[in-house]
């Protein structure tokens, strides 16, 4: 298992977390509260990364764990997916979607080299 206590002092959960909260911000703001398929769609993939980081760290195996990461990854890949479509039909800011992407691939960045680190434990 990775040299973590809890799923607490992982960066990629931290930093998703954060993201929680910013889109739920967003998606209460004019434009994306009355589009409920969007908003609820975007707040499901953010919520899975940190929840699949969190469920897969409390397996207690690297392999699990493994497994869970990919998953948030994909997670975070859809997020971005819909942050586009936000911008794109002007529910956000440039300023909003810039920040949110950087931070979303920052968490996909991290997210795959955890991954890589746990595999060369397990080889």
């Amino acid at each position: 298992m990775a040299k973590f206590n809890s799923f607490e002092d992982i960066i990629a959960w931290q930093k998703a977390r954060e993201l929680n909260i910013e889109i739920y911000t967003l998606t209460k703001e004019a434009n994306f509260k009355n589009d409920f398929a969007l908003s609820d769609q975007i707040r499901r993939s953010i919520i899975s990364v940190s929840s699949n980081i969190a469920e897969g760290f409390e397996r207690e195996t690297n392999k699990e764990f493994i497994r869970f990461l990919y998953i948030a990854k994909g997670s975070i890949g859809e997020f971005r997916s819909q942050l586009y479509l936000a911008y794109d039909i002007k529910y956000i800011t440039k300023e909003n979607f810039d920040g949110m992407l950087k931070k979303a691939s920052e968490i996909s960045k991290m997210l795959s080299g955890l991954i890589k680190y746990l595999k060369q434990l397990d080889s």
